[in-house]
């Protein structure tokens, strides 16, 4: 494939876009507006502006008879400027209102050749399943939603997981339940834990352990939830 197959493919496809395969243009459309030479350079793969001008002048004239030019007079001229020693490569823009008619056979070529290179499309979702474990396809994603509100704290007979720092003045160290400020408090009134020194047994004043079901001296319960 050279300069000539690839500016032929990509005014096949301009054409294609435009849905006017079929339909003759001037012969300027082809270097001003189909397939312009600044922004296929790359495409082209052409050094310079004459080598990209000598693919239009190839083109028109008729090689590999990609498209037919007419009048027939013109096209002749083009043909006979290109059998010349030097010829002129932008020649043709001399005849810009020339008409172009591609060739429908040459055209269909390029667009099935276009088509079998291009990703696939319109597949069902069945189609797309993945059968064989190597590449499973991810679970949807989930909608989000807004958190539960957590569950309303119970009091605890537990001392108070939380820095003494972290607790106020009228708060229970054991239960955190806020304590009265209009009096002395001696024992929590939501708990029964005394508020000054260790936890003790409420029937032996035993000192007792935090998470301690029973008094190790006398056996009574402690109450601890």
């Amino acid at each position: 494939m050279d300069e000539l197959d690839r500016l032929f493919g990509l005014l096949v496809a301009a054409l294609a876009r435009e849905t006017r395969v079929a339909v003759p243009f001037p012969a300027s459309d082809v270097y001003e507006r189909l397939v312009p030479y600044r922004a296929n350079r790359a495409r082209l793969n052409v050094a310079t502006h004459q080598d990209y001008e000598m693919a239009v002048l190839r083109l028109l004239a008729g090689e590999r008879n990609y498209v037919q030019l007419e009048p027939e007079n013109v096209r002749d001229a083009m043909q006979r400027e290109i059998a010349t020693i030097n010829p002129d490569p932008a020649y043709f823009r001399s005849f810009p209102e020339a008409q172009v008619m591609v060739n429908g056979h040459a055209a269909e070529r390029v667009l099935m050749a276009d088509r079998a290179y291009a990703p696939p499309t319109g597949l069902d979702e069945d189609e797309l399943l993945d059968t064989t474990g190597e590449n499973p396809i991810p679970p949807a994603a989930q909608p989000l939603t807004a958190h539960p509100p957590p569950p309303p704290v119970r009091p605890s007979r537990f001392r108070v997981a939380r820095p003494p720092d972290m607790l106020s003045e009228q708060q229970c160290e054991y239960c955190g339940g806020v304590l009265p400020t209009n009096r002395d408090v001696r024992f929590c009134p939501h708990c029964g834990q005394p508020q000054e020194g260790d936890l003790k047994c409420a029937g032996c004043s035993s000192p007792l352990d935090v998470g301690w079901a029973y008094c190790l001296a006398c056996g009574r319960p402690t109450g601890f939830e």
